[in-house]
């Protein structure tokens, strides 16, 4: 049964044509609309099995600069408690992410609901560099429970939709891309600017002006599909 919902979502970051249709079928229009935006920046997916590895995850989707190994889980209930097995495969993934500086995901697909069945997590590591570090902000963590440890709760997750949005929407990866290049611009900003000495204020230079609404207005534009 899991190799089911496995190669559904394969097929749907794989931009299949025919299996993103088939998962949209009883989602809101808007929900379509950002799921498929996945068929002009779609994923090559592969599945992790045979290797006897823990921490690959069931799923590896590449793209670009990205790399997401993903563990599949589908259940009845919203939640999911890790224990045995379960949390075993979980350190493994909290391993494998921070020794290949990787963004490891989680995929909880819930049975016998309409609309988008599907919720992302991300897990938690210390070193993450590039569009990773960037994305790091937007895709939730596990939650955890009253004694500090992660579980899996399908209503605390990101929506698949708004998933596939944060990464194949062009306002996406400008918010990840202009985030990187400010960092990256901001020391050649500062030492080309004028060594003043007076104590009156100076108006901020246009370049930065410009630089942070435009950043703004992408990560308001972020901020608002999240939320809808």
């Amino acid at each position: 049964m899991s190799s089911q919902y496995e190669r559904e979502l394969r097929q749907v970051l794989a931009g299949v044509p025919t299996g993103v249709e088939g998962v949209i079928r009883s989602c809101k229009p808007t929900e379509k609309e950002r799921m498929r935006l996945v068929l002009d920046r779609p994923f090559l997916v592969v599945r992790a099995a045979g290797s006897g590895m823990e921490g690959t995850g069931d799923l590896l989707a590449l793209r670009g600069d990205l790399c997401f190994p993903i563990e599949v889980k589908s259940t009845k209930a919203n939640k999911l408690y890790l224990s045995g097995r379960t949390k075993v495969q979980y350190e493994a993934m909290v391993n494998e992410g921070e020794r290949c500086h990787l963004m490891p995901l989680y995929a909880h697909r819930l049975k016998g609901v309409r609309g988008d069945s599907w919720r992302i997590f991300r897990v938690e590591t210390s070193n993450l560099t590039g569009r990773l570090r960037q994305l790091e902000k937007w895709i939730p963590p596990f939650p955890k429970n009253r004694n500090g440890s992660n579980y899996l709760n399908w209503e605390d997750g990101m929506p698949l939709n708004q998933f596939v949005a944060l990464l194949c929407s062009k306002a996406g990866s400008e918010a990840a891309s202009l985030a990187g290049l400010t960092a990256r611009a901001a020391p050649s900003i500062a030492s080309s600017l004028p060594d003043t000495s007076t104590d009156a204020p100076q108006p901020a230079p246009l370049t930065t002006v410009l630089r942070a609404r435009t950043q703004t207005n992408v990560l308001a534009e972020l901020a608002r599909r999240r939320s809808s």
